[in-house]
């Protein structure tokens, strides 16, 4: 089965947010915000134990609990596994995402890939969830912006232990797909180079966006598309600073970057388009891009995003972004 025909539509829901991520979300907020992308018609929802230290899945699992199972198509993660003694979220290692979920719940975070961990994962993940099955499971951050130089060794550690798990729950039918779900295309570049086992599809956040795609567009996705393998596009607005925020790649935006994000602003009111508009449509212009998950902890947004999918954006303004090489030259544009 393919990630395009398994998704029930081209826009989804990624709920990092819910998870407290940069700041404190109320359980309320959390609710009203997934039931307003339900309301919306989005069938997708992703999630993970990682996101707040299995907050996310709490609330997402919560809001859905009353909702047809056979309607909606649910992806988590594994290779973090959250045990019931706390730490203190503020003294974190996470790499360059430090500080990320401080707002989240206290448990311990143990990073592990092992088969072991896998299914101890997938059990947790279901609990929280509520659920009796999962469709899609991504092996999540098994690359350098979480683990630095080690992160080969911890990408080895889950080759041959998350992915030959998953694998098998694949061809089992306990999973419908599986792949990974990175920050990076590097993890994707080598996995797409292995004889087996063989993922289904991959959740790429903040590398195929507006403000961050040469690297996709050179070897991943070409390679990709070649295998008859899918993306899903997380994080398209570069972590809120396409949606009016200050983050990009989880920490404030460098001067380049809003100088950057400036430049497509004002092109983009020229031609009277939303920034939000132009940054979605783009990455699912790409062939080998099956869906695009924004996240949202306010419900207003649900329905902005749903609106910037739907809006018209007239060529010349994909013409003059081209020209004023605010995208790559390689980069497909979307067609009306």
């Amino acid at each position: 089965m393919t990630i395009k025909s398994l998704l029930p539509g081209r826009l989804g829901f990624g709920t990092a947010p819910l998870g407290s991520m940069f700041r404190d979300v109320s359980t309320e907020e959390a609710a009203a915000t997934v039931d307003a992308a339900w309301e919306h018609g989005i069938r997708y929802y992703d999630t993970a134990p990682f996101y707040g230290a299995g907050l996310a899945e709490i609330r997402l699992g919560d809001a859905l609990a009353g909702r047809p199972r056979d309607q909606y198509v649910l992806s988590t993660k594994v290779g973090r596994v959250i045990l019931d003694e706390v730490e203190d979220p503020a003294n974190r290692d996470l790499g360059e995402k430090g500080g990320l979920f401080e707002h989240g719940r206290p448990n311990k975070i143990v990073h592990e890939w092992t088969a072991d961990a896998t299914l101890r994962s997938i059990e947790d993940s279901l609990r929280r969830l509520r659920t009796d099955r999962l469709d899609i499971v991504w092996v999540h951050d098994v690359a350098q912006d979480f683990h630095g130089d080690e992160w080969l060794a911890v990408y080895e550690s889950a080759r041959t232990g998350a992915f030959r798990v998953l694998q098998r729950l694949r061809d089992e039918g306990v999973i419908k797909a599986w792949g990974l779900g990175v920050n990076r295309v590097e993890p994707i570049e080598l996995t797409l180079d292995l004889d087996e086992p063989k993922p289904d599809a991959f959740l790429l956040a903040g590398r195929y966006t507006l403000l961050d795609h040469d690297r996709a567009l050179q070897r991943l996705l070409p390679t990709a598309a070649e295998q008859g393998v899918d993306l899903v596009v997380g994080g398209p607005y570069s972590s809120g600073i396409l949606a009016g925020g200050t983050h990009f790649e989880y920490q404030d935006a460098p001067a380049h970057i809003i100088e950057k994000v400036t430049r497509i602003k004002e092109l983009a009111e020229r031609h009277g388009v939303s920034v939000k508009a132009a940054a979605l449509q783009f990455s699912l212009a790409h062939p080998a891009a099956a869906a695009v998950i924004p996240g949202a902890t306010r419900p207003s947004r649900i329905a902005e995003d749903v609106a910037a999918l739907d809006e018209t954006v007239p060529a010349a303004f994909w013409t003059e972004l081209r020209d004023a090489g605010l995208v790559s030259p390689l980069a497909p544009l979307p067609t009306n």
